[in-house]
This record gives C-alpha cells, structure tokens and sequence, in this order.
C-alpha cells in the first residue's frame, strides 16, 4: 500500500532500462561516441564493484533484502551509476554539442530542460536507495561523488585521447563492415541528421516526380 515506495522502486529499476536503452541505440547507430559513453559506464560499476569490495561496509538491513547481488552498500552502485550518467550526459549537452552563433531560443532551453530532468531522476534514484533501506544517506552520497568524478574523467578521456582516435578506428575494415561511424566533428547530430534526411527525401521526391511525367 505504500505507492512512494513503489514509485521509487520503478525508478530504481532506472540503470537497466538505460542500459537497455545504449544496446539499442548502438545497434540502430553504431556511433563510436555511444559506444565510448556505454564503455564508460560499464568502467564506472567495475570501479563502484572494486570500492565495495576494498571499503566492505555493509548494508543497513542485510536481513530486508536477500535479493542484492552483494552484502556491501558503499558507494551505492545505482547512486553511482545515475551520476555518472546524469553529469556525462550534462558534459556533452554542454561542452560536445556546442551552441552555434546562431543558436536558437528553443535549442538552449530544451537543452536547460533535460539537464533539469536528469539531476532530478538521479536525485530521486539516490534518494529511493534510502528509502528502500537499501543504502544509508553517507553510502548514496559518496556513489554520487564517485560517479560525478569518474564521469568528468571519462568525458575527458574521450574528448583528448578517444576522439582523435575516432577517425582512423571508423576506417577500420571490420569498423566498415559493421556500418560503424564517427560523427565527433558534427557539433549537432540530430541537427544533421535531420537536414541531410530531409534533404534526402526532397530529392528522391524530386526524382520520382520526373519519371512519373
């Protein structure tokens, strides 16, 4: 009968349905920058795995949940892994997708709008941890900085080491095969890809308008 705690506990469930969301998203895609984004997260829980395993502080009530995958609580992986996502997410919004001289009212502020949206899902996942009883306040906490820290470092890393890299692992032979692309020098890929199809239909259209005559 509690619905606030059922609430949380379906957006607990948050870091599967992302996943979920990157495999498919690769598969459709296949850009090099999603597929470095899905490394990174995947880094992030071996890094939230080997600090639980070092720190070994255990949950608050082991006896509630004998479904969890560990006894050990810190840092909280969900915390960790909402974070990591969130603040990668912001990066990229604001630093990958930059803004042009022309950039319109509507771009900025869909921009601001899920930036907004993302803290507020990573805030309600940390704090379903506690709710739940699953973590104590200090465990969430510290995923939190964990993930936030290692989200800045993965973002700097694909930015100055990856990035360059980008352009030569695209040309690979098996990179070509598998339709695998680097889109790193398009500062708006929806933007892109939104011209260049529509551009595209116009022409087919024009096309097929003169066979028809």
């Amino acid at each position: 009968g509690d619905f606030s705690g059922q609430l949380l506990a379906y957006l607990s469930l948050g870091p599967i349905f992302i996943i979920v969301g990157f495999v498919t998203l690769i598969i459709f895609k296949r850009e090099l920058h999603t597929i470095s984004f899905l490394g990174g997260l995947v880094c992030n829980e071996a890094v939230n795995w080997l600090i639980k395993n070092v720190i070994r502080e255990p949950r608050p009530c082991e006896e509630a949940h004998s479904t969890v995958t560990t006894k050990y609580g810190m840092p909280s992986s969900h915390s960790q892994f909402m974070w990591f996502f969130s603040v990668y997410s912001f990066l990229f919004l604001y630093l990958r997708m930059h803004q042009t001289n022309n950039a319109r009212f509507l771009d900025l502020l869909w921009r601001h709008v899920l930036s907004i949206c993302l803290v507020t899902v990573a805030l309600l996942v940390s704090y379903s941890r506690v709710y739940l009883l699953y973590h104590t306040w200090s465990q969430v906490l510290y995923g939190g900085v964990a993930g936030s820290i290692m989200a800045v470092a993965w973002f700097a890393f694909t930015q100055e080491i990856l990035t360059p890299l980008f352009p030569r692992i695209a040309a690979w032979p098996i990179s070509e095969f598998f339709l695998i692309r680097d889109t790193s020098l398009i500062p708006n890929i929806l933007w892109f890809e939104y011209t260049v199809t529509r551009a595209e239909a116009r022409n087919r259209q024009r096309k097929l308008g003169t066979k028809l005559q």
